[in-house]
């Protein structure tokens, strides 16, 4: 499924929703017993970027779902450069199972973990993943919480005719990965319906620092390596 044809807009307005009724709703009280007036606001993000914040100010907690983060989703290529893909993996959620279904449920579940974390002051400068975050995940999952969060997903998608991909996919080895890719090498990869065409300047971890060539020239990429093709 090409990114234009992904309902990510009305993928994104249903999390939002079922963040604020199936997660918040139970633990509103438990939040506003400790910072009384607490309150959620749930927003659908024209980027990448998916993230909880908290204005004190307001007393107000917004959680952001970015568009192309649900586009992201629903290819193993660009899936597998999230952390919520890697916690699924690592930490056996869902039963380990990768597929678009099941990391959407589960980006709800991380972001409202942050939420909880925030609220039990256990969310500090430069330890964010820690684990009083885990404990908080871990209990979301344990609980029956995110499980809830997958079933009215899965099926308010199903109400509304879109199609959510509950097909597995695996993890790419991205030790064979790195191995396979050189300095100075003629690449190319996609991002929506456009190609762009680089050499590749550093081999990182995850991903390969390209150059751009041609049409696509005097810009840098951080490009995740799966998403890599040669050009000769």
């Amino acid at each position: 499924m090409s990114n234009s044809k992904i309902p990510a807009r009305q993928l994104g307005e249903l999390m939002c929703n079922i963040t604020e009724q199936v997660l918040w709703q139970p633990a509103a009280a438990w939040v506003t017993d400790r910072v009384p007036g607490s309150k959620l606001v749930c927003r659908v993000g024209s980027g990448q970027a998916t993230y909880h914040r908290f204005a004190p100010q307001r007393k107000q907690h917004q959680i952001t779902y970015g568009l192309r983060m649900i586009q992201a989703k629903h290819h193993p290529a660009t899936a597998s450069g999230w952390l919520s893909s890697r916690e699924i993996h690592r930490r056996g959620y869902f039963d380990g199972e990768l597929n678009t279904l099941n990391l959407l449920a589960h980006t709800c579940c991380h972001e409202f973990a942050h939420l909880l974390q925030h609220s039990a002051g256990h969310r500090f400068p430069g330890s964010v993943h820690n684990r009083h975050f885990y404990n908080i995940l871990d209990g979301l999952h344990e609980n029956g919480e995110a499980g809830a969060v997958r079933e009215v997903l899965a099926m308010r998608a199903e109400q509304q005719g879109i199609d959510l991909p509950q097909q597995s996919f695996d993890m790419p080895d991205t030790n064979k990965q790195k191995a396979a890719w050189k300095v100075g090498e003629a690449v190319a990869f996609n991002h929506g319906l456009q190609e762009f065409q680089g050499e590749i300047t550093r081999v990182n971890r995850k991903t390969c620092t390209v150059d751009g060539t041609g049409k696509s020239r005097g810009v840098r990429y951080r490009v995740p390596m799966q998403m890599l093709r040669r050009t000769s």
